[in-house]
């Protein structure tokens, strides 16, 4: 039998990250791509089309002060489907990360529908493998997405998921989500914070 077909893994930037006393934070923030941190371009190969979504960069850059390892995991079907090249789709991380700053993983899946990859969300391995590079438990990561197949992956990882709905969520998927925020910077304040909070008189 073949073996499921695995992700890419992108060059990332991992560095020795503190360790949090505790377990305060989690042991790492993975977000989603499109229409997450950047909007959503079907198909994008072009780094001058990446704009950033609202609040991305006080999101990834609260994530860094906490001292949390934060990357990125997101389905590319594009080149599967022979509109997108692997340098495609580096020139636009390379963009996407002079817009928000280096990111210590990039997993990437670049498998259409029906190859029956491992990989692809809602499958856990982006998550799975992202979590092996950063050498960090799936159950102590964060995962933030827009749709619904964000979730499910987080959720077969094990790892806490959080939605943040755009236009295009639909409402079933931010019914059925166990976490949703209104935008990204409170997304971060939910999975950075959750545990100080408990501790706060009410």
């Amino acid at each position: 039998m073949t073996p499921p077909l695995g992700p890419w893994l992108l060059p990332g930037h991992v560095r020795q990250h503190p360790r949090v006393p505790g377990g305060l934070h989690p042991a790492a923030v993975l977000f989603d791509r499109d229409g997450t941190l950047v909007a959503d371009v079907p198909y994008n190969g072009d780094p001058s089309r990446v704009t950033l979504m609202p609040g991305a960069r006080e999101a990834v850059d609260a994530v860094r002060a906490a001292g949390v390892p934060v990357g990125v995991v997101t389905n590319q079907s594009g080149v599967a489907r022979g509109l997108l090249t692997r340098r495609d789709v580096e020139v636009v991380r390379l963009r996407v990360e002079e817009l928000l700053g280096p990111f210590a993983v990039w997993a990437v899946c670049p498998h259409g529908p029906g190859e029956g990859c491992a990989c692809r969300k809602p499958a856990p391995g982006l998550i799975l493998a992202a979590c092996r590079r950063l050498a960090v438990p799936p159950e102590r990561t964060a995962v933030i997405g827009d749709i619904g197949a964000d979730m499910e992956a987080a959720r077969a990882a094990g790892a806490r998921g959080v939605l943040v709905p755009t236009a295009v969520t639909r409402a079933v998927e931010t019914a059925t989500a166990d976490v949703t925020a209104p935008d990204l910077p409170t997304a971060v304040r939910l999975v950075l914070g959750s545990a100080v909070t408990a501790r706060e008189p009410r």
